[in-house]
């Protein structure tokens, strides 16, 4: 079996979610906001970037703007019955966040604990892409 940060760094690679040091919340993973700017910026085209992007924001906060490039928007408390219609497989990518990172975590965690084996959890979430400069975009209407 391959080192658990071995086995990161190439999961991380593979998907453009470039970690030099992954971290572990439990049995999910921390990405930065930088990671996940280069992540999502490094595909042409974002149908094509290698994971799943999920708001677990309320539906109010999601119409208050997102990370361009979110797939779904599915509250963190409604994940563990919704998780399907992400139609992701268990060995795919799942990168999660919410406001703050705390409801991101917990939603991360529920994810793995339903054997979704590479989740992330964005830190800082919706409060460091802001802090950071990067650009939100607005449902279409």
């Amino acid at each position: 079996m391959k080192s658990p940060i071995l086995f990161l760094l190439g999961l991380a690679t593979a998907c453009g979610l470039l970690i030099s040091e992954p971290v572990w919340s439990h049995h999910s993973y921390l990405l930065t906001v930088q990671q996940l700017r280069a992540g999502l910026t490094k595909e042409p085209s974002m149908d094509r970037k290698g994971f799943v992007l999920v708001d677990v924001r309320s539906p109010e906060e999601h119409a208050g703007g997102f990370i361009p490039g979110t797939d779904w928007n599915i509250d963190f408390r409604e994940i563990k019955t919704r998780h399907r219609e992400l139609g992701a497989q268990l060995d795919g990518h799942i990168v999660v966040y919410c406001q703050s990172g705390h409801r991101s975590n917990i939603a991360a965690e529920t994810l793995a604990d339903l054997g979704y084996t590479h989740v992330y959890n964005v830190q800082g979430s919706m409060n460091a892409w802001l802090d950071a400069g990067f650009p939100v975009e607005q449902p279409r209407r």
